[in-house]
């Protein structure tokens, strides 16, 4: 009965101590990783608002494109003339 009694006075004095120490830390980094989702997720509402003018954009893409991919190729013919 007495090992058991000193038993307990262990558990709360030491042990008890250490695993609230633990679980200290451990709330104050998920308040930081919940700041952080939070700062993450205000960047992403304020970005919505300035991709409004982006389908508009996308749909001159494939013309850009075009007129790139035939200039690739010329550069590419002339490159090939001078290399071989």
């Amino acid at each position: 009965m007495v090992l058991w009694w000193i038993g307990n006075i262990i558990l709360l004095v030491v042990i008890l101590p250490v695993v609230i120490y633990l679980l200290n830390r451990v709330l104050a980094a998920v308040e930081r990783i919940r700041h952080a989702t939070d700062d993450i997720l205000r960047g992403g509402v304020a970005l919505i608002g300035e991709l409004q003018g982006v389908p508009e954009a996308l749909a001159t893409t494939d013309a850009t494109v075009s007129e790139i991919s035939v200039g690739a190729v010329r550069y590419a013919g002339s490159v090939a003339k001078l290399l071989g």
